[in-house]
């Protein structure tokens, strides 16, 4: 978006991230909001909910000018309840302008005439001079009982009462800002970023988001480039946190934690990620660290990051906490529990739903069990990495519902390839599909981003297939052992071994898409 000269008070259409762009105003930031250094941004506050965000000027645009445009564009229940918000918003407003402009017509052709009935001529002026000073002194007494007995009178009437009384001239002040309607749907925030459970910020590409730097300890030690946080929403926990494990999802997660203004201290078991050094182990992070966070890629990478040489179990001593975000299944995450918390550790599990773009905006669902005091203690640290969080109870069930989740959306992605193939094969078209379904109940960004993979032929991973293979045959177990028939995940976790077999594993799960054209 182009930017605009804008001031206090507009209406504006604010992008915030990939997310659509959405009807606000410019309005004043709480006192203990503090705006981002170094970046042009207005504080908008948006209708239809109750979230608000910092907006560089540039990713603004004039609510009036480009209206017709945006409703073009834009569809859906929640956004036309927005635009309803803002016409009544603008309605309400005109209404206040008009009464306002009809009182104070109102209180002039009172005031002329006032005038010209008491206009005194030459004569008459210094006679009634000095009765009205008299009268002055004399009054002044009988107004203020007359103002006392008023203040008395207009408190035994409603606020709304006297508010209708009122005209905002006679207040001496401008009206409030109308509050934006309550938007009912607790989904919402799939669209914008709440205030209470992620923080709004102005989002821009971290280019230089890491700075490595020695510790004692020999630690890789990661800060922000600027360590304050752009927000006042959240602040940030004064406990030393570490991160194992810099894969698709924990690059952005720790991203989101500096972002933030938390300190984190990183290990990684490939070397060359993210700068971390030979001789840098999960034991160091963790004796050094109060909460250590570990995201690997299966449960053989989850028991070894704890249980193997120089691993997590050699640092935990009484009081230090471990959270295990990896998604494996609740026997491998029972097991990592009871050997921390042997040695007097504290453990919660907190397997994320989501992909690397998700990640990278702070837009994961967090699943969490366990320890409920840690799972308190982490939630500045999953405001910055989620938009939402879950306490699911004892250890093992994140572990579980973690992997129906994964069932369910890998189970849908073979289906969307198979009716992919089906129209090509048939003479249909894809695009045409695609638009279909993007214009019915399925229609989400995961159908359409997906969609797009396989037709422009880009399987760059989002959500490498090798793991949501994984997942399903770990999801397929799960029924197995409670004696529940998995037919639909069965079948799909054939075509993915399939893509396996035509090497897809390292591609993004869409590419199941070439195991039905091969």
């Amino acid at each position: 978006m182009a930017a605009v000269s804008l001031r206090l008070g507009d209406l504006v259409w604010g992008k915030l991230g990939r997310y659509p762009p959405w009807p606000g105003k410019i309005v004043n930031p709480p006192k203990d909001l503090k705006k981002p250094r170094g970046k042009k941004c207005f504080f908008v506050k948006f209708f239809g909910t109750e979230d608000h965000a910092w907006i560089k000027v540039e990713q603004l645009k004039p609510y009036h000018a480009h209206k017709e445009e945006m409703i073009k564009i834009n569809k859906g229940k929640r956004f036309q309840q927005a635009v309803d918000a803002v016409e009544e918003f603008l309605r309400r407003a005109k209404g206040k302008d008009q009464t306002s402009s009809h009182s104070s017509a109102d209180d002039k052709n009172r005031r002329n005439s006032s005038e010209e009935r008491s206009r005194p001529n030459s004569g008459d002026e210094k006679r009634k001079l000095s009765l009205s000073e008299g009268k002055v002194k004399k009054n002044m007494g009988e107004g203020k009982k007359r103002v006392s007995s008023g203040s008395s009178e207009r408190g035994s009437k409603s606020p709304l009462k006297r508010a209708q009384e009122q005209s905002p001239r006679k207040r001496g002040r401008p009206p409030k800002d109308e509050k934006p309607v309550k938007d009912a749907d607790p989904h919402f925030h799939h669209f914008l970023l709440s205030q209470t459970e992620k923080p709004a910020v102005c989002y821009q590409a971290i280019t230089k988001k890491l700075k490595i730097c020695e510790e004692e300890t020999g630690s890789t030690s990661i800060q922000a480039a600027d360590s304050t946080a752009v927000n006042g929403s959240i602040t940030p926990t004064d406990k030393k946190i570490g991160f194992l494990g810099l894969g698709l999802m924990g690059s952005g997660i720790v991203s989101n934690l500096l972002k933030m203004g938390h300190t984190v201290t990183v290990w990684n078991r490939t070397a060359e990620k993210e700068g971390a050094r030979l001789g840098r182990t999960p034991a160091e992070v963790v004796s050094t660290c109060d909460i250590t966070f570990a995201c690997v890629s299966d449960p053989k990478a989850a028991k070894d990051l704890v249980l193997g040489p120089s691993g997590v179990l050699q640092g935990i001593r009484p009081g230090k906490c471990y959270v295990d975000m990896s998604t494996v299944d609740a026997d491998t995450v029972t097991e990592l529990a009871q050997v921390i918390v042997s040695r007097g550790g504290r453990f919660l599990e907190a397997p994320v739903s989501g992909n690397q773009q998700l990640s990278n905006d702070g837009m994961l669902v967090i699943l969490a069990a366990g320890d409920r005091g840690l799972y308190e203690d982490c939630s500045s640290c999953f405001q910055a990495m989620g938009k939402t969080s879950f306490f699911l109870g004892e250890v093992g069930n994140a572990a579980k519902m973690m992997l129906i989740v994964n069932m369910v959306q890998g189970s849908f992605m073979a289906t969307i390839a198979e009716g992919l193939t089906l129209a090509q094969v048939t003479g249909q078209s894809q695009q045409t599909l695609l638009d279909i379904l993007n214009q019915g109940q399925l229609a989400s960004i995961f159908l359409d981003q997906k969609c797009q993979n396989i037709l422009q032929g880009n399987f760059k991973p989002d959500f490498y297939l090798k793991y949501i293979q994984k997942d399903l045959r770990l999801a397929i177990a799960l029924g197995d052992a409670v004696n529940h028939p998995t037919p639909m995940a069965a079948a799909a976790n054939e075509v993915y071994k399939r893509a396996k077999a035509l090497d897809q594993s390292d591609n993004d799960m869409s590419a199941v898409y070439r195991a039905y054209i091969h």
